[in-house]
């Protein structure tokens, strides 16, 4: 049984464990304060071309979400999301658990625009309703799409006019400037944000986000903020490693053009034999629609995840491709779908 679940279901790329390994033994500081963290930050700093900003490594995506809203909000304000974004969907009324709203959207590709925002805005006209505050992202999407500059430029100036924070979920951030349609640096997205997560956990990480803030009046006692949600690691020394070794070379964009190439041989192939898709995903998940009957075929030797039901004989799979996913059991999952539309 062959995994396409997910892009964490493996453990972390070899050259970190080796890594991990060679410093067991050794004694540094505790609570991010060691020097492997500080190599981490400057060379997240070099990539991100500025050197004003600040970066905290934290364990989860989850974590960082909610430690990052809850800081950057007062008790009266809100975040703006898609229906599909993961604060409303995927993290058990984390935000929410923090005394903060979460305002959903109904989206049809996984992408906030600004009429989405400015419809908000007008619908939420004084103190007797949460108050509007901060714009969530993900890039890329939670249904696989990915947001192109002038769309997060277009987003930023919006934000800015109207005095609303943006922040960028990057769990899975690699897959998206690693796509071939992607025309967006860290450069850019440092830039347009007020704040953003650099996705570790997703590709080739045991673990860990690091999250980049960008405005200076965000910055002020964060680490309080992180002690107090749980999320100062002790060893943090292990997060600072790991994205130290990601990001002193092409390692992290490397694992992700090799996970988006893999998604790219299922997209052509289950194209090629027919089949249509959900929504078009230019990144690592994909979500072709099959026959019920093909789906339970496919079922006997891979996991995924059935998304939705398109109607009584058709469903929409979720197929996500990692940093570690085999071409074989990719071409051996072709293969096996080839077969069927044959028949």
């Amino acid at each position: 049984m062959y995994s396409f679940k997910n892009d964490y279901s493996e453990g972390m790329h070899p050259r970190i464990l080796n890594a991990l390994a060679a410093s067991n033994l050794e004694q540094t500081e505790g609570y991010g304060e060691d020097y492997y963290t500080q190599q981490a930050a400057e060379l997240l700093k070099e990539k991100i071309g500025r050197t004003d900003i600040d970066i905290h490594l934290l364990v989860g995506g989850t974590q960082t979400n909610l430690t990052a809203i809850s800081a950057f909000l007062r008790p009266h304000e809100a975040v703006v999301a898609a229906s599909t974004g993961h604060v409303f969907t995927h993290e058990t009324g984390a935000i929410e658990a923090t005394g903060h709203k979460v305002i959903a959207v109904e989206v049809k590709d996984g992408k906030l625009k600004r009429e989405h925002i400015e419809a908000v805005l007008e619908a939420h006209t004084d103190e007797h309703m949460v108050k509007p505050k901060m714009v969530y992202i993900s890039n890329s999407t939670e249904v696989g799409s990915i947001y192109k500059k002038e769309e997060i430029k277009s987003l930023s100036q919006f934000c800015k006019k109207n005095k609303l924070l943006l922040y960028l979920d990057g769990a899975r951030l690699g897959s998206a400037l690693s796509s071939e349609e992607n025309d967006m640096t860290l450069e850019d997205i440092g830039r347009l944000t007020d704040a953003f997560y650099i996705g570790g956990t997703k590709n080739g990480a045991l673990m860990g986000e690091a999250l980049v803030i960008c405005q200076d009046n965000l910055k002020e006692d964060f680490r309080f903020h992180i002690k107090q949600k749980g999320a100062l690691l002790a060893k943090g020394r292990f997060l600072g490693l790991q994205f130290r070794e990601l990001f002193k070379d092409n390692l992290y964009f490397e694992l992700s053009e090799h996970a988006n190439k893999m998604a790219g041989l299922l997209q052509h192939a289950i194209s090629k034999a027919g089949y249509a898709f959900l929504t078009h995903t230019p990144s690592n998940q994909i979500f072709p629609v099959f026959p019920n009957g093909v789906i339970e075929e496919l079922q006997k030797k891979y996991s995924f995840h059935i998304w939705e039901k398109v109607d009584g004989d058709h469903s929409a799979i979720r197929l996500v491709t990692s940093w570690a996913t085999e071409e074989a059991a990719v071409m051996n999952f072709i293969e096996d779908v080839q077969g069927m539309a044959e028949n």
